[in-house]
C-alpha cells in the first residue's frame, strides 16, 4: 500500500509530532521490518534529496548522500526518541552527510592547491557542476544556477538556513528544531544570508562584460 506524503500534529505545548502511521513505520523498523524501512525510504527519498542537491548542487553527490542518510536510519533508528518529528531527525542527517562531504572536498582542494606549488600538475579538481534542482522551472534553470552558486558562498549556518526555508519551504520553526537555535536565530542567519547574497549577485552582474 502506498504511503501517503505524512502531515504533522502538534502536541498540547505546540511542538510537531509525527502521524501515527509514521509512528508505527519507525516502531517497526526498529524491530528489524525491512518492508518498513522500504516504505519510509518511498516516502522521505525526495525530501532527503532534495535537501542533499541544494547543498552539494551536485546529482551525483546528492544520489549517494541519500543513500548513506537512508543506511544511517536504518543503523541508527534506536537513536530515534520521537522527541521532534521524524522529518527533523532525516534533515539533520542528510545536513551533516553533505556538510561533511562539501568540507572533505574542500580539503583535498586545498592540499590540490598546495601539492601544485610544488609541481605536481595532475592535482584532482573539485569544482562546482551544473545540476538540476527538482524544484525549478525549466524557464527559470539559468537564474536559479546563478542564485545556487550564490548559496554556496555563503557560510554553513547561513546556507542551510536559507535553503531549508526558501528552496525547500521548511518553516522557521522547525529550522530551529533542525539547526538547534531559537526562531530569532533563524530569522537573523536568512536575513543575513539575503544581504550576502544580494552583495554577491550584484558584484556578479558588475563583473559581467
Amino acid at each position: 500500500m502506498p504511503v501517503k506524503d505524512y502531515v504533522y500534529m502538534t502536541d498540547t505545548a505546540g511542538k510537531a509530532i509525527p502521524r501515527p502511521d509514521e509512528w508505527h513505520l519507525v516502531e517497526r523498523l526498529k524491530k528489524g521490518d525491512a518492508a518498513a524501512f522500504k516504505l519510509i525510504v518511498e516516502s522521505r527519498k525526495d525530501l532527503v534529496y532534495n535537501t542533499a542537491i541544494g547543498l552539494l548542487q551536485n546529482a551525483e553527490d546528492a544520489e549517494d548522500i541519500t543513500q548513506e542518510v537512508f543506511v544511517k536510519v536504518f543503523e541508527s533508528v534506536h537513536q530515534f526518541k520521537g522527541e521532534s518529528a521524524f522529518s527533523t531527525w532525516l534533515y539533520k542527517i542528510a545536513i551533516t552527510k553533505s556538510l561533511e562531504l562539501i568540507r572533505s572536498r574542500k580539503r583535498k582542494k586545498r592540499f590540490a592547491f598546495i601539492t601544485s606549488l610544488f609541481g605536481e600538475n595532475n592535482e584532482p579538481r573539485y569544482e562546482p557542476v551544473d545540476f538540476v534542482h527538482p524544484g525549478v522551472q525549466l524557464d527559470n534553470r539559468e537564474r536559479a544556477a546563478k542564485l545556487f552558486h550564490a548559496i554556496s558562498q555563503l557560510v554553513d549556518n547561513q546556507r542551510i538556513a536559507f535553503t531549508l526555508h526558501k528552496v525547500e519551504g521548511v518553516s522557521y520553526q522547525e529550522i530551529a528544531d533542525i539547526m538547534g537555535v531559537t526562531v530569532s536565530a533563524v530569522e537573523s542567519l536568512i536575513h543575513r544570508a539575503k544581504a550576502n547574497l544580494r552583495k554577491i549577485l550584484e558584484d556578479y552582474y558588475k563583473n559581467q562584460p
